[in-house]
Parts: C-alpha cells; sequence; structure tokens
C-alpha cells in the first residue's frame, strides 16, 4: 500500500512538471526572441539562447516610451479601481447568497446563473453602454462592461463562506448586536484571507488583460491601456509590413518586427510575473477551498 502510494506520487510530480515545463518553456522561448536579432529569426528560427543578442527591439519600444509609460499608468489605474470594486461586489453578493435565511435567495441565485448561460450580445450590449450609459471615452469603459463582476468568482466565494464561516460565529455576533455589514467586515472578512486573495488576482488578470473594452469603447488615444496600446502597435507593424506599404517605398529592412511582437508580449506580463509571487500562496489555497468544498 506504501508502495502504491509513493508510484502515484511519482506519476504526479512527473504529469506536473510536464505541464509546468509546458507552461514555461514557451515562455523562455519568447523572452529569449525578443533579444535575437531580426536577421538571426528568420535565417535560423526561434532558439532557447540568443546566438546574436540584439536590442533593437526594445529600441523602438523606448522610442515610444512616453506612450508606453502613459499606458502603463492607465492600467495600473484602471486595475486597482476596477479589482476593487469588482472585489467588492462580488463579496457582497456570495456573503448575502451565503445566508440561507436571505429572503428571495432561490431568486438571486438563478438570476446570478442565469448570466452565466445567456447574454445579450454584443451590438445590444454596445448600444447600452454608449448610447444609454454614456460611457463611450470615459474611464468607466474600461471598468464597467463585461468585467465589474463575475459570476464564477461570485459562486467561488459564497462556496468558501458556507464552507469555512461556521454558522454559530455569525450568530455569536448577531447575539452581541452585530448587524450584517459589521458581521461581514469584523468577522467573515478577516477569516476570508485565501478566497480574496484569489479574487484579487484572479480579477487583476481580467483587468489588466483586457484590451477588448478599450477597442469598442476608446476612441481617446490618451485613454489607451497598454494591452490596447501594444495592439495597436502591432496593428501599425503588420501594415507597414503589408504590400500596401511596400509598394509606396516605404524601406522596412530595419524594422525588427518578429523581435518586437515578442517585446510587446513581454513587457504586457512583465507586471503579472512581479505580483503573482506575493499571491501564489493564497490563491492556491483560496481556489482549492472555494471551487471544492460546499
Amino acid at each position: 500500500m506504501v508502495e502504491s502510494g509513493k508510484i502515484f506520487r511519482c506519476f504526479t510530480h512527473f504529469v506536473l512538471a510536464v505541464l509546468s515545463a509546458a507552461a514555461l518553456i514557451p515562455f523562455c522561448l519568447l523572452v529569449v526572441s525578443s533579444f535575437t536579432s531580426e536577421e538571426t529569426l528568420i535565417r535560423e528560427g526561434y532558439s532557447f539562447l540568443p546566438r546574436e543578442f540584439d536590442l533593437t527591439s526594445y529600441r523602438y519600444l523606448l522610442l515610444q516610451s512616453r506612450d508606453v509609460l502613459h499606458s502603463y499608468g492607465i492600467s495600473f489605474l484602471t486595475t486597482a479601481l476596477g479589482t476593487l470594486s469588482g472585489v467588492v461586489c462580488t463579496v457582497l453578493y456570495a456573503y448575502a447568497l451565503s445566508r440561507r435565511d436571505l429572503p428571495g435567495n432561490r431568486f438571486f441565485s438563478f438570476f446570478l446563473f442565469f448570466t452565466m448561460l445567456f447574454r445579450g450580445g454584443l451590438v445590444p450590449s454596445y448600444i447600452m453602454w454608449t448610447q444609454i450609459f454614456h460611457i463611450k471615452d470615459t474611464l468607466f469603459a474600461l471598468i464597467l462592461p463585461n468585467l465589474l463582476m463575475n459570476a464564477f468568482y461570485v459562486i467561488m466565494a459564497r462556496t468558501y463562506f458556507t464552507a469555512n464561516i461556521p454558522e454559530s460565529v455569525r450568530d455569536a455576533g448577531q447575539i452581541d448586536g452585530a448587524g450584517e455589514f459589521r458581521i461581514l467586515s469584523r468577522i467573515v472578512i478577516p477569516m476570508s484571507s485565501p478566497i480574496l486573495a484569489t479574487l484579487f488576482l484572479m480579477i487583476g488578470l481580467v483587468y489588466w488583460n483586457d484590451w477588448m473594452n478599450g477597442l469598442y469603447f476608446i476612441n481617446n488615444d490618451k485613454l489607451f491601456t497598454i494591452q490596447v496600446l501594444l495592439n495597436k502597435m502591432l496593428m501599425n507593424i503588420q501594415f507597414l509590413l503589408s504590400g500596401v506599404a511596400q509598394s509606396s517605398g516605404v524601406e522596412l529592412s530595419s524594422l525588427p518586427a518578429t523581435g518586437i511582437r515578442m517585446g510587446i508580449a513581454v513587457l504586457g506580463i512583465l507586471p503579472v510575473l512581479l505580483v503573482y509571487p506575493f499571491f501564489q500562496k493564497y490563491f492556491v489555497k483560496g481556489i482549492t477551498i472555494g471551487a471544492v468544498k460546499g
């Protein structure tokens, strides 16, 4: 029995190692390619060691440093405001659903599940946000549409509250005269660090990586997030490399198109790599308890 347990652990470790390598190897290739010259990439293909070290891609991006830094600021602001607002809305909804004595609990649960199955569609949503709420070319356009609250996150938080916050603790708070908001802020939230860290990380990643809202609702380049700006750079490069630009006699031989794509991807993911290690411990615990127990 002990021997079979060791074999199972070795097998699971092997599978996890393979999955980790499958995630890590492409990222290493991405970073190395961003430091490799364009000629080498075209001539010899991708390699895990830069055969000809080159910073041309980052020099090109450095020329756009003013726009890049401004877009980073918009992204940080949007991510901070959106993540905080999303976590607050998610926790409030999840805590209410975790209370079985909530009047209309079944209705609010059905309302939540319904949003997971059906959506109004892109065109009606665009008309609603632009012609009714008038959020086009505002910071709200990067925060509200489709991102503020996700049904899966609410279910995960509700499951955590139900499984890990004893009813007796809540009842003790009510006996002491505490209201619902006081119970939530003084009892439930301090006992929910893993799920809160998980929500902050997951919602923050969604906001940081979002570019669709910027594409649909933002025309003012002063409100471009880093993802929208990088996507715009990629489209500009593709245009320059198109037959239309080449037929106009523009010299493009010095433009490191492939390396720039890799450098853009590195710039987009760098803040996530810096933040994730601080949340990793809570993320694993929170998502395991919140998704499995119930």
